[in-house]
């Protein structure tokens, strides 16, 4: 059965169907944050390692699989008052929702993916990608009404936090459950939904989960959001049609911000979510530790920092090429012309571009490898050298301090370790 094509000039492979046989996935980053993206947008992102720094929660052996990472749903809605139900809900990505679309497409390219769909002639578009030198996932989602009449869509987008720890996230259940935090700040322009899990306790870092317009309603509570008795795919807020604007208390964290589109014929609006990671010093950790009013309230500055470099289409667009400049470049340094297109596609693309993401991952982290598990191998990761010394020769040398850095004085070595100046 055929699944799908490559596409040369974009350097893409273009996803017809989101049955395939498993999640085809894309590895999101350069340096330091990583997200794993499925053809139906599942995955996780995590920052450094994926043990230790684990920022969205996965579940390898989840029934139905790949689902309850990064979500969206776009909700048909009946009116535009604040009583409105949906219509139809479906999702650009197809999962969670299940929805059958009208059309599908998704372009994995080189460092970035695409999610393009439409439903009752309402047009999508999702690009997801990390930008350079930065610790933050980027989702632009672009939704035109193509139909003859005006259209009222609620576009909701969440993600679930891991607490951290990707081990204890997943084992250490009867403390973890009355662990979590969040904080919400909702202004006119803009919603952040921040996770600070033991950031009063022990940790000097937190994630938040934004978008960049007015939204109708945010959820913290996964409880609240899906209800008891419901999964990612219908929940009962979007069910409902209204969020609860639940904020967390233990159990289970996440965030979820709803904006309501009001789009006429022919009109397009783009929304741009982010999915971020902070670290600040131990002595900036508060807003203000000295005003009685502000305590146990996080430094927000450098999210907002963070925010505002891709608060707009433009800023994405250019981030977006910035990134796209770079590939081309890097996979320029080495390439043949075989006569044979299929040779020279993988030689001169695929087969460097997945050079890369074993630099990136050493394999530690996938949809097989947890990443909580073993970290780097010794011998693998001197082996991956040979495949990305002459992309990045300075990095690779790096590479081979930071292994070498392993070693015992008898020259013995871990069979594999975390990340060198491991986070702990």
């Amino acid at each position: 059965m055929r699944y799908g094509h490559f596409d040369d000039a974009a350097k893409e492979y273009v996803i017809e169907t989101p049955a395939t046989p498993l999640p085809w996935i894309n590895y999101l980053g350069n340096k330091d944050f990583f997200s794993l993206i499925s053809n139906t947008g599942g995955g996780y992102s995590f920052y450094k390692d994926a043990k230790l720094r684990r920022v969205t929660r996965y579940r390898y052996n989840n029934v139905p699989a790949d689902n309850g990472s990064r979500c969206y749903y776009l909700s048909l809605m009946d009116s535009d008052s604040a009583d409105a139900k949906p219509v139809e809900t479906w999702s650009p990505t197809f999962l969670p929702c299940k929805t059958p679309l009208d059309s599908y497409k998704c372009r994995q390219g080189i460092g970035y993916t695409v999610f393009e769909a439409s439903k009752r002639g309402i047009e999508s578009k999702l690009t997801a990608f990390v930008p350079l030198h930065t610790n933050a996932e980027i989702n632009r989602l672009d939704v035109t009404n193509t139909t003859d009449e005006p259209a009222v869509i609620d576009v909701t987008g969440s993600v679930e936090w891991c607490l951290w720890n990707a081990v204890d996230d997943s084992s250490n259940f009867q403390r973890n459950l009355s662990t979590g935090e969040v904080e919400i700040e909702r202004e006119t322009d803009a919603t952040l939904l921040y996770h600070k899990t033991e950031f009063k306790e022990r940790r000097n870092h937190y994630a938040f989960y934004g978008v960049n317009a007015p939204v109708v309603g945010f959820d913290t509570s996964r409880d609240e959001f899906l209800g008891q008795f419901n999964g990612w795919d219908t929940p009962q807020v979007i069910a409902e049609g209204k969020a609860h604007d639940s904020v967390a208390h233990g159990w289970f964290p996440i965030a979820a911000n709803r904006v309501r589109l009001e789009l006429q014929p022919g009109e397009t609006a783009s929304l741009v979510f982010m999915l971020g990671y902070i670290e600040v010093a131990k002595d900036q950790k508060w807003e203000d530790p000295n005003d009685p009013a502000k305590v146990g309230i996080i430094n927000k500055k450098p999210a907002h920092e963070l925010f505002r470099r891709f608060a707009t289409v433009e800023q994405v667009e250019a981030a977006l090429k910035e990134l796209n400049s770079y590939w081309s470049e890097l996979l320029t340094t080495y390439s043949v012309d075989s006569g044979d297109e299929k040779l020279d596609r993988m030689v001169n693309i695929w087969h460097q571009y997945q050079c890369m993401v074993t630099f990136n991952m050493s394999r530690s982290a996938s949809y097989y490898e947890s990443g909580m598990g073993r970290g780097m191998g010794f011998r693998d990761s001197n082996q991956d050298l040979l495949g990305f010394v002459h992309l990045i020769p300075e990095r690779a040398r790096e590479r081979i301090i930071d292994i070498a850095s392993t070693q015992m004085e008898d020259g013995s070595a871990w069979h594999s370790a975390h990340r060198p100046r491991r986070l702990e």
